[in-house]
C-alpha cells in the first residue's frame, strides 16, 4: 500500500451527514490558530500543520480522519503528512471555503403549512420557504438561489413574494436575484435604505397562501438591529425573528452607529411584540452562533416559552439591556459595510462576493 492510497477525499455536503452520523469522526483543522479561533467547523481538533508531526499522539487511532484547512492545499499536505506515519484521511474538498456555502435542509408542519430552513451550515445562516396550496413565500435567501428554485419546483409552488428581515450586513441577499429568475414581488421594509424598486410592508399585511393560510407582517417597526428590522408570523404556530431574536442571545443593536438608542428599540420591539406571544409560538431566527446544537432532520427553532427561561436578556429591566447590550458588541467585521452596500443597491455585486462573505456571522449579542 502506498502513501496515496491512505489519502482520500470527503465533500462539505458528505461531511454534514457524518457530523451527525459517524461517532468515530476526528477532524483535524490545520489552519494557524487565529485563523480557527475566528471560524471553525463544531467539533474540530485544531493542530496547525508546522506542528502536526510533532502532535500524532494527540490523534486517536480508530478514528475517521477528515483534514481541513482554508481551500485545500495545507490539508492535503497534513493528509500526506499522516499518511508516511501510515494514517489513513480524507481531505476536505475546498476547505473552509466550500464549507460557507454548505447547505442542508428540514421541513415540517406549521399553522396548516410547509414550512423549510435551509441552514447554509458554514455561515449559521437560515433561511425559509413558507408554503400551503400552490403558493409560498422565500424569506431571507442567500444568494444560492437554484437552491430555493429547487425546493420550489420539487413542491409544485409558485414564489409569491420574496421577503427579507432586514438589511443583511453579514452575508449577501439572493432576494432580488430570486425575484428576478421568477417574477415573485419583493417585499422589504421602507425603513432600511434600499436604492431600488420594491413593494413596502407595512405592519399587519397578510400575504395569503392559500384560503386558510397566510404569513402576516409582524411588525416593521421593530428596529434594534437595523432600523427596518421585520418579523413575519404564521398563525399563532411560529414567528421568523429575522435578527431581532435568535436562540442564543438577541441582535446587536451597533451596525448602524447608533447602540445606545437602537438598544432602547430593541427592547421595546422585543418586549412589545415578541414576548407577548403564547410560550407555544415557535422562534425561526435567521442566524445562529456556535453555541447552537446543529442535527440533520432537526430545525433550529425552540418555542418562545423555552427563551424566555433560558435567556438573560429578555428577563432585565431596560436600563440593564441597554447598558448590557453596549458592553457586550464586538468589533464589526471591515466586510459589512460593503456587503450592506452591496445589499442595498449601493454597490454593484461583483466577482468577490463569496469572498467577502467568508467567516461566521456576528449578528448576536455574545
Amino acid at each position: 500500500m502506498t502513501t496515496s492510497d491512505l489519502i482520500s477525499t470527503v465533500s462539505t455536503d458528505e461531511l454534514v451527514g457524518l457530523l451527525d452520523l459517524d461517532p468515530r469522526l476526528f477532524m483535524i483543522d490545520v489552519r494557524e490558530r487565529d485563523e480557527v479561533a475566528d471560524w471553525q467547523i463544531p467539533g474540530v481538533h485544531n493542530i496547525p500543520l508546522g506542528e502536526l508531526e510533532g502532535s500524532l499522539d494527540q490523534v486517536p487511532v480508530d478514528v475517521d480522519l477528515v483534514v481541513i484547512c482554508a481551500k485545500g492545499a495545507r490539508a492535503q499536505q497534513g493528509a500526506e503528512l499522516l499518511a508516511r506515519h501510515g494514517r489513513a484521511s480524507a481531505v476536505l474538498e475546498g476547505g473552509m471555503g466550500a464549507w460557507a456555502s454548505t447547505f442542508d435542509v428540514v421541513s415540517g408542519q406549521f399553522g396548516g403549512a410547509t414550512v423549510i430552513q435551509l441552514r447554509r451550515r458554514g455561515k449559521g445562516c437560515l433561511s425559509y420557504v413558507v408554503g400551503a396550496g400552490e403558493s409560498c413565500v422565500v424569506i431571507d435567501p442567500a444568494l444560492e438561489v437554484a437552491r430555493y428554485e429547487a425546493v420550489v419546483a420539487e413542491r409544485g409552488w409558485r414564489i409569491a413574494a420574496v421577503l427579507d428581515t432586514h438589511l443583511h450586513a453579514d452575508h449577501i441577499s439572493g432576494a432580488r436575484e430570486l425575484v428576478a429568475r421568477t417574477g415573485a414581488t419583493l417585499m422589504l421594509s421602507p425603513l432600511d435604505p434600499f436604492a431600488f424598486d420594491f413593494a413596502p410592508l407595512s405592519d399587519g399585511l397578510d400575504i395569503v397562501l392559500s384560503p386558510d393560510v397566510r404569513i402576516t407582517v409582524s411588525a416593521v417597526s421593530v428596529p434594534g438591529h437595523t432600523e427596518g428590522s421585520t418579523m413575519y408570523q404564521l398563525g399563532t404556530s411560529a414567528i421568523f425573528t429575522g435578527d431581532t431574536l435568535f436562540l442564543e442571545s438577541v441582535g446587536r443593536p451597533d451596525l448602524a452607529d447608533q447602540a445606545e438608542s437602537f438598544a432602547h428599540n430593541l427592547y421595546q420591539s422585543l418586549h412589545e411584540r415578541v414576548l407577548p406571544l403564547s410560550d407555544s409560538t415557535v422562534v425561526f431566527p435567521s442566524h445562529y452562533g456556535a453555541s447552537v446544537a446543529v442535527h440533520a432532520g432537526e430545525f433550529v427553532a425552540r418555542p418562545l416559552g423555552d427563551l424566555r427561561t433560558a435567556l438573560p436578556a429578555l428577563v432585565m429591566s431596560e436600563s440593564d439591556f441597554v447598558a448590557w447590550a453596549i458592553a457586550n458588541v464586538k468589533d464589526r467585521p471591515p466586510n459589512y459595510q460593503r456587503i450592506v452596500r452591496i445589499n442595498a443597491g449601493a454597490e454593484a455585486l461583483s466577482d468577490d462576493a463569496a469572498e467577502i462573505e467568508l467567516g461566521p456571522n456576528r449578528c448576536a449579542i455574545a
